[in-house]
């Protein structure tokens, strides 16, 4: 089994989501703040998961406080703020750490697998991940890239 599909994370509801259940799904981790310039990347994210959730797409936001503290609030308050801001109706994990000692084991093998330009180090909130339908990374998107950017490299990870 492919090492993406053995991780797990907590989701804002508190409960353990196996990234096993995404076997034979194309996911797209992304790494997320409230009060961050990228923000509004909710809205986008949110429109890609409406139109491609059927065909296999699974989004998964990760919030993170590492990055100029924009996501200070807490598991009620990053959920409200992804529901009633944005109309967030993917999957939302608990708070985590994407850099240094403490970083999120999910973080820690996409990092491997997907170094960044210079460095491995995640630079900045809304860091996007395309993972495939084996589980294997595809492709690491810059804070900057917008989601409606990223459709052509979703619609073709989802027709393998």
């Amino acid at each position: 089994m492919n090492e993406f599909y053995q991780l797990s994370a907590t989701n804002l509801q508190g409960q353990t989501v196996h990234f096993s259940d995404f076997e034979n799904k194309v996911v797209l981790v992304v790494n997320t703040a409230s009060k961050c310039g990228f923000t509004p990347q909710y809205e986008g994210l949110q429109k890609l998961h409406e139109k491609y959730h059927d065909q296999g797409l699974i989004i998964i936001g990760f919030p993170c406080n590492q990055f100029g503290k924009q996501e200070p609030g807490d598991t009620k308050e990053i959920k409200e703020g992804c529901l009633i801001n944005y109309g967030v109706s993917f999957l939302m994990m608990s708070k985590v750490d994407v850099n240094g000692e403490h970083a999120h084991p999910v973080f820690r093998h996409l990092k491997s697998e997907l170094p960044g330009f210079i460095t491995r180090k995640i630079k900045w909130n809304f860091t996007k991940f395309l993972i495939g339908r084996d589980g294997k990374a595809i492709k690491r998107f810059a804070p900057l890239t917008k989601p409606e950017h990223i459709e052509s490299a979703i619609i073709t990870a989802l027709s393998k």
